[in-house]
Protein backbone atom coordinates (compact mmCIF):
# COMPACT_ATOMS: atom_id res chain seq x y z
CA UNK A 1 0.00 0.00 0.00
CA UNK A 2 1.43 3.36 -0.66
CA UNK A 3 1.89 6.06 1.97
CA UNK A 4 1.27 9.38 1.55
CA UNK A 5 3.26 12.33 3.21
CA UNK A 6 3.10 16.13 4.50
CA UNK A 7 6.18 17.97 3.17
CA UNK A 8 7.50 19.94 5.73
CA UNK A 9 8.85 23.05 3.84
CA UNK A 10 11.36 25.15 6.11
CA UNK A 11 11.98 27.43 3.58
CA UNK A 12 8.48 28.77 4.18
CA UNK A 13 7.57 28.41 7.99
CA UNK A 14 8.98 28.53 11.10
CA UNK A 15 9.95 25.30 12.75
CA UNK A 16 7.91 25.71 15.70
CA UNK A 17 4.09 25.89 13.03
CA UNK A 18 5.81 22.46 11.02
CA UNK A 19 6.00 20.72 13.91
CA UNK A 20 2.16 21.65 14.76
CA UNK A 21 1.28 20.64 11.01
CA UNK A 22 3.09 17.54 11.07
CA UNK A 23 0.98 16.23 14.35
CA UNK A 24 -2.02 17.75 12.71
CA UNK A 25 -1.24 15.52 9.25
CA UNK A 26 -0.78 12.59 11.16
CA UNK A 27 -4.05 13.02 12.81
CA UNK A 28 -5.74 13.51 9.19
CA UNK A 29 -4.38 10.57 7.87
CA UNK A 30 -0.99 10.96 6.17
CA UNK A 31 1.38 8.54 7.22
CA UNK A 32 4.78 9.81 6.22
CA UNK A 33 6.55 13.25 5.81
CA UNK A 34 9.59 14.77 4.24
CA UNK A 35 11.91 17.52 5.54
CA UNK A 36 13.95 20.07 2.76
CA UNK A 37 17.22 20.81 4.02
CA UNK A 38 18.23 24.48 3.17
CA UNK A 39 20.41 27.03 4.76
CA UNK A 40 18.58 29.75 2.41
CA UNK A 41 15.37 30.26 1.58
CA UNK A 42 14.02 30.15 -2.32
CA UNK A 43 13.06 33.87 -1.98
CA UNK A 44 13.11 36.39 0.50
CA UNK A 45 9.34 36.58 0.83
CA UNK A 46 9.66 33.33 2.00
CA UNK A 47 11.64 34.47 4.55
CA UNK A 48 12.94 31.14 6.75
CA UNK A 49 15.29 28.42 7.13
CA UNK A 50 15.57 26.52 10.39
CA UNK A 51 17.67 23.66 10.63
CA UNK A 52 16.27 20.40 9.58
CA UNK A 53 18.19 18.18 11.42
CA UNK A 54 17.73 19.60 15.08
CA UNK A 55 13.89 19.68 14.12
CA UNK A 56 13.45 16.17 12.59
CA UNK A 57 14.11 14.68 16.03
CA UNK A 58 11.91 16.61 17.92
CA UNK A 59 9.75 15.72 14.91
CA UNK A 60 9.95 11.88 14.82
CA UNK A 61 9.69 12.06 18.62
CA UNK A 62 5.99 13.99 18.42
CA UNK A 63 5.12 11.56 16.06
CA UNK A 64 5.05 8.05 14.63
CA UNK A 65 5.17 9.30 10.68
CA UNK A 66 8.28 7.81 8.58
CA UNK A 67 10.72 10.78 7.69
CA UNK A 68 12.98 12.02 5.09
CA UNK A 69 15.16 14.44 4.24
CA UNK A 70 16.81 15.52 1.29
CA UNK A 71 20.75 16.95 1.58
CA UNK A 72 23.62 17.60 -0.60
CA UNK A 73 26.60 16.18 1.20
CA UNK A 74 30.46 17.07 0.07
CA UNK A 75 30.31 21.14 0.90
CA UNK A 76 28.55 22.57 3.49
CA UNK A 77 27.82 19.07 5.20
CA UNK A 78 30.90 16.86 5.79
CA UNK A 79 29.80 13.18 4.73
CA UNK A 80 30.76 11.69 8.47
CA UNK A 81 28.70 14.46 9.69
CA UNK A 82 25.48 13.56 7.56
CA UNK A 83 26.15 9.49 8.44
CA UNK A 84 26.33 10.26 12.25
CA UNK A 85 23.52 12.78 12.17
CA UNK A 86 21.32 9.71 9.86
CA UNK A 87 22.66 6.72 12.28
CA UNK A 88 21.74 8.76 15.18
CA UNK A 89 17.90 9.27 14.09
CA UNK A 90 17.84 5.94 12.56
CA UNK A 91 19.13 4.00 16.07
CA UNK A 92 15.99 6.27 17.99
CA UNK A 93 13.47 5.81 14.99
CA UNK A 94 14.23 2.04 13.75
CA UNK A 95 12.91 1.83 10.24
CA UNK A 96 11.24 5.23 10.36
CA UNK A 97 13.78 7.18 9.00
CA UNK A 98 15.36 7.40 5.19
CA UNK A 99 17.43 9.96 3.66
CA UNK A 100 17.87 11.37 0.07
CA UNK A 101 21.11 12.89 -1.10
CA UNK A 102 21.26 15.07 -4.06
CA UNK A 103 24.40 16.67 -5.78
CA UNK A 104 22.72 20.31 -4.12
CA UNK A 105 22.20 24.06 -5.04
CA UNK A 106 24.47 26.70 -4.99
CA UNK A 107 21.71 28.30 -3.11
CA UNK A 108 22.65 26.58 0.14
CA UNK A 109 26.21 24.90 -0.47
CA UNK A 110 28.30 27.54 -1.60
CA UNK A 111 28.16 29.39 1.62
CA UNK A 112 31.18 27.52 2.72
CA UNK A 113 32.99 29.91 0.27
CA UNK A 114 34.65 27.40 -1.56
CA UNK A 115 34.08 26.64 -5.76
CA UNK A 116 30.96 25.60 -6.75
CA UNK A 117 31.58 22.57 -9.13
CA UNK A 118 30.08 21.90 -12.06
CA UNK A 119 27.39 19.16 -12.41
CA UNK A 120 29.21 16.65 -13.58
CA UNK A 121 32.28 17.01 -10.66
CA UNK A 122 29.50 17.70 -7.89
CA UNK A 123 27.81 13.83 -9.33
CA UNK A 124 31.41 12.33 -8.58
CA UNK A 125 31.51 13.88 -5.38
CA UNK A 126 28.03 12.77 -4.15
CA UNK A 127 29.37 9.47 -5.56
CA UNK A 128 32.26 9.27 -3.27
CA UNK A 129 30.39 10.53 -0.29
CA UNK A 130 27.40 7.94 0.01
CA UNK A 131 30.04 5.53 -0.50
CA UNK A 132 32.34 6.72 2.55
CA UNK A 133 28.37 7.05 4.72
CA UNK A 134 27.99 3.21 3.42
CA UNK A 135 31.17 2.06 5.15
CA UNK A 136 30.66 4.33 8.29
CA UNK A 137 27.41 2.66 9.08
CA UNK A 138 29.15 -0.31 8.03
CA UNK A 139 31.35 0.19 11.50
CA UNK A 140 34.68 0.54 9.13
CA UNK A 141 37.15 2.59 9.95
CA UNK A 142 37.11 5.30 6.86
CA UNK A 143 40.32 6.79 5.70
CA UNK A 144 39.42 8.34 2.37
CA UNK A 145 41.69 11.28 0.61
CA UNK A 146 39.94 12.03 -3.02
CA UNK A 147 37.17 14.80 -3.53
CA UNK A 148 36.43 14.88 0.23
CA UNK A 149 39.02 14.14 2.74
CA UNK A 150 38.21 11.65 6.06
CA UNK A 151 41.09 10.48 8.63
CA UNK A 152 40.07 7.69 10.24
CA UNK A 153 36.47 8.11 11.68
CA UNK A 154 34.71 5.40 13.03
CA UNK A 155 30.58 5.74 13.84
CA UNK A 156 30.65 4.23 17.07
CA UNK A 157 26.82 4.51 17.35
CA UNK A 158 25.03 2.53 14.76
CA UNK A 159 20.81 1.68 13.97
CA UNK A 160 20.18 -2.06 13.51
CA UNK A 161 19.36 -1.71 10.04
CA UNK A 162 20.61 1.57 8.28
CA UNK A 163 18.99 4.31 6.50
CA UNK A 164 17.77 3.51 3.06
CA UNK A 165 19.85 6.15 0.83
CA UNK A 166 17.38 7.49 -2.23
CA UNK A 167 18.92 9.22 -4.70
CA UNK A 168 17.52 12.76 -5.33
CA UNK A 169 16.95 13.59 -9.46
CA UNK A 170 15.42 16.11 -11.43
CA UNK A 171 16.39 15.17 -14.93
CA UNK A 172 15.82 11.48 -16.75
CA UNK A 173 19.76 11.24 -16.63
CA UNK A 174 20.31 12.09 -13.30
CA UNK A 175 17.81 9.19 -12.83
CA UNK A 176 19.26 6.46 -14.61
CA UNK A 177 22.81 7.18 -13.07
CA UNK A 178 20.99 6.20 -9.95
CA UNK A 179 19.50 3.45 -10.90
CA UNK A 180 22.50 1.11 -10.16
CA UNK A 181 23.46 2.54 -6.64
CA UNK A 182 20.89 4.14 -4.93
CA UNK A 183 18.56 2.45 -2.87
CA UNK A 184 15.68 4.40 -4.36
CA UNK A 185 14.35 7.21 -6.39
CA UNK A 186 12.76 10.59 -5.32
CA UNK A 187 11.48 13.22 -7.69
CA UNK A 188 9.58 16.20 -8.12
CA UNK A 189 5.49 16.06 -9.78
CA UNK A 190 5.68 17.13 -13.42
CA UNK A 191 3.29 16.66 -16.41
CA UNK A 192 2.72 12.49 -16.96
CA UNK A 193 4.74 12.15 -19.81
CA UNK A 194 8.05 14.15 -18.54
CA UNK A 195 7.43 12.25 -14.94
CA UNK A 196 7.77 8.85 -17.05
CA UNK A 197 10.28 9.36 -18.21
CA UNK A 198 12.30 10.21 -15.22
CA UNK A 199 10.78 6.55 -14.13
CA UNK A 200 12.12 4.93 -17.30
CA UNK A 201 15.23 6.09 -16.83
CA UNK A 202 15.99 4.85 -12.99
CA UNK A 203 14.51 1.50 -14.46
CA UNK A 204 16.78 1.24 -17.22
CA UNK A 205 19.88 2.16 -15.15
CA UNK A 206 18.93 -0.61 -12.84
CA UNK A 207 16.38 0.96 -10.35
CA UNK A 208 13.54 -1.38 -11.47
CA UNK A 209 12.13 -2.78 -8.13
CA UNK A 210 13.09 -0.27 -5.86
CA UNK A 211 10.91 2.09 -3.81
CA UNK A 212 10.41 5.61 -5.87
CA UNK A 213 9.31 8.48 -3.80
CA UNK A 214 7.28 11.92 -5.63
CA UNK A 215 7.35 14.61 -4.00
CA UNK A 216 4.27 16.81 -5.18
CA UNK A 217 3.80 20.57 -5.45
CA UNK A 218 0.51 21.67 -5.65
CA UNK A 219 -2.09 24.50 -4.24
CA UNK A 220 -4.99 24.17 -2.63
CA UNK A 221 -7.11 26.66 -1.80
CA UNK A 222 -11.52 27.07 -1.77
CA UNK A 223 -11.05 28.56 -5.41
CA UNK A 224 -8.80 28.71 -7.91
CA UNK A 225 -8.09 31.99 -8.23
CA UNK A 226 -7.15 32.21 -4.75
CA UNK A 227 -5.27 28.96 -5.31
CA UNK A 228 -2.85 30.08 -7.97
CA UNK A 229 -2.42 33.82 -6.76
CA UNK A 230 -0.69 32.09 -3.90
CA UNK A 231 1.01 29.62 -5.36
CA UNK A 232 2.62 32.60 -7.16
CA UNK A 233 3.75 34.32 -4.20
CA UNK A 234 5.43 31.45 -3.89
CA UNK A 235 6.49 29.34 -5.70
CA UNK A 236 7.12 31.19 -9.03
CA UNK A 237 11.26 31.25 -8.35
CA UNK A 238 10.71 27.22 -8.43
CA UNK A 239 9.84 26.58 -11.66
CA UNK A 240 13.24 27.17 -13.73
CA UNK A 241 15.15 24.60 -15.66
CA UNK A 242 17.42 22.83 -13.33
CA UNK A 243 20.93 24.13 -14.98
CA UNK A 244 19.43 27.42 -13.46
CA UNK A 245 17.77 26.37 -10.03
CA UNK A 246 21.49 24.98 -9.32
CA UNK A 247 23.20 27.61 -10.00
CA UNK A 248 22.09 31.20 -9.01
CA UNK A 249 23.42 31.96 -5.25
CA UNK A 250 21.08 34.16 -3.39
CA UNK A 251 17.26 33.85 -2.61
CA UNK A 252 17.76 38.28 -4.33
CA UNK A 253 18.86 36.77 -7.37
CA UNK A 254 15.93 33.58 -7.11
CA UNK A 255 13.67 36.84 -6.86
CA UNK A 256 15.03 38.66 -9.60
CA UNK A 257 14.48 35.83 -12.41
CA UNK A 258 10.88 35.03 -10.69
CA UNK A 259 9.95 38.40 -11.04
CA UNK A 260 9.30 37.80 -15.09
CA UNK A 261 6.88 34.23 -14.45
CA UNK A 262 3.40 34.50 -15.01
CA UNK A 263 0.68 32.70 -12.93
CA UNK A 264 0.05 30.81 -15.64
CA UNK A 265 3.43 29.56 -16.12
CA UNK A 266 2.69 27.76 -13.40
CA UNK A 267 1.07 25.00 -14.48
CA UNK A 268 3.19 22.39 -15.31
CA UNK A 269 5.21 22.78 -12.33
CA UNK A 270 2.10 23.08 -9.83
CA UNK A 271 -0.83 21.50 -9.52
CA UNK A 272 -3.93 24.43 -8.60
CA UNK A 273 -7.03 23.34 -8.09
CA UNK A 274 -9.90 23.99 -6.03
CA UNK A 275 -11.41 20.86 -6.63
CA UNK A 276 -10.02 17.73 -4.38
CA UNK A 277 -11.08 15.24 -7.55
CA UNK A 278 -8.75 16.89 -9.29
CA UNK A 279 -5.91 16.42 -7.20
CA UNK A 280 -7.33 12.76 -6.66
CA UNK A 281 -7.36 12.52 -10.64
CA UNK A 282 -3.89 13.36 -10.74
CA UNK A 283 -2.49 11.48 -7.72
CA UNK A 284 -3.65 8.40 -8.67
CA UNK A 285 -1.67 8.57 -11.92
CA UNK A 286 1.14 9.00 -10.13
CA UNK A 287 0.20 5.62 -8.29
CA UNK A 288 0.04 4.23 -11.81
CA UNK A 289 3.97 4.43 -12.64
CA UNK A 290 4.56 2.84 -9.40
CA UNK A 291 5.97 5.66 -7.39
CA UNK A 292 4.79 4.08 -3.60
CA UNK A 293 5.15 7.13 -1.15
CA UNK A 294 3.57 10.77 -2.49
CA UNK A 295 4.84 13.29 -0.77
CA UNK A 296 2.16 16.73 -1.32
CA UNK A 297 3.59 20.20 -0.71
CA UNK A 298 1.21 22.73 -0.86
CA UNK A 299 3.14 25.12 -1.66
CA UNK A 300 0.33 28.19 -0.70
CA UNK A 301 0.43 29.50 3.03
CA UNK A 302 -2.17 28.13 4.37
CA UNK A 303 -1.89 24.54 5.54
CA UNK A 304 -4.28 24.22 8.18
CA UNK A 305 -7.42 24.15 5.21
CA UNK A 306 -4.72 21.53 3.40
CA UNK A 307 -4.50 18.66 5.66
CA UNK A 308 -7.78 19.20 6.76
CA UNK A 309 -9.40 18.94 3.45
CA UNK A 310 -6.86 16.79 1.76
CA UNK A 311 -7.27 14.33 5.18
CA UNK A 312 -11.43 13.93 4.64
CA UNK A 313 -11.50 14.11 1.09
CA UNK A 314 -8.54 12.97 -0.85
CA UNK A 315 -6.50 10.69 1.37
CA UNK A 316 -9.06 7.92 1.93
CA UNK A 317 -9.55 7.93 -2.02
CA UNK A 318 -6.19 7.44 -2.63
CA UNK A 319 -5.83 4.64 0.06
CA UNK A 320 -8.18 2.81 -1.35
CA UNK A 321 -7.06 3.08 -4.57
CA UNK A 322 -3.89 1.59 -3.57
CA UNK A 323 -4.47 -0.88 -1.85
CA UNK A 324 -6.73 -3.00 -4.76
Amino acid sequence: MAKFGYHASHEQFKPSALLEWAQMAQQAGFTAALSSDHFHPWSEQQGESGFAWSWLGAAMQATSLSFGVVCAPGQRYHPAIIAQAAATLAEMFPDRFWVALGSGQALNEQITGTVWPAKAERNARLKECIEIIRALWAGETVTHHGRVCVEEAKLYTRPQTPPRIIGAAVTPQTAEWFGSFADGLITTSRPPEKLRQVVEAFHRGGGEGKPMYLKVQLSYAQDEATARTEAHKQWRNNIFENILMTELRTPAQFDAAGQFVQPEELNEHVRISADPQQHIDWLQKDLELGFSELILHNVNRDQQQFIEVFGEKVLPVLAQSSAI
